[in-house]
């Protein structure tokens, strides 16, 4: 078995390789510092297993999946990373990643991984899992928002007062507290603070509005 190791972290490239080295069935460990490069002997290489970092330069992990498994879908792609979070999880395994382990896994559970990826079957790391099963029984209470919620969210974000909301979309004083009223509502929660703050937290508004 082939396997390409794609992280930026030098140690951990080293650590996972020492492991795979020693184990029965492994034939040759590649490695890859960047998604770029990942992509790249990906492509020339056909390994049986990619074991793909997500956070890298160059070109991040989700990049590199999408654009592995566009020239070659048959990839078979582990995700190997230290992030839980949705906008990391859902993209890689839409786009057909056979698994995604956590770096906090055993050396036993990322090897078992690895081994049923080669297989073609998943290989899904317990939390992650349940998060995905969460996902799919529940919708986000933002995917009701409407488009003009969402503006005015986003104005909300920013600080701005009803009055300024209402200059700044043309619309009238009435309607912008209705839309906060309603925003309120679907979100669950109590106060424009509150709304704000779930905002941020589900990355409805560009980081740099903060």
């Amino acid at each position: 078995m082939q396997i390409l190791l794609v992280d930026d972290h030098e140690m951990v490239r080293l650590g996972l390789k020492s492991y795979l080295d020693v184990q029965d069935n492994v034939d040759m460990v590649v490695e890859a510092s960047n998604g770029c490069e990942g992509v790249e002997k990906a492509l020339s290489l056909r390994p049986d297993v990619i074991m793909m970092d997500i956070v890298m330069p160059k070109m991040n992990g989700i990049e590199a999946t999408l654009a592995i498994l566009k020239e070659w879908p048959e990839a078979k792609i582990l995700i190997l990373t230290s992030y839980l979070d949705n906008e990391k999880i859902y993209p890689v395994l839409d786009a057909g990643a056979k698994g995604y382990m956590l770096k906090t896994s055993s050396a036993d559970d990322i090897l078992r991984a690895v081994r049923k990826v080669a297989k073609g079957e998943l290989a899904i790391e317990t939390e992650v899992s349940q998060k995905v099963e969460y996902h799919r029984n529940h919708i986000e209470l933002h995917e009701e928002l409407t488009a003009r919620e969402r503006d005015i969210l986003g104005l909300l974000a920013k600080g701005y007062e009803n009055q300024r909301i209402a200059d700044e979309l043309f619309i009238s004083l009435k309607t912008v507290k209705t839309h906060v009223s309603n925003i309120l509502s679907k979100l669950e929660v109590s106060d424009r603070t509150q709304a704000v703050v779930y905002a941020f937290q589900h990355h409805l508004v560009p980081q740099d509005d903060i």
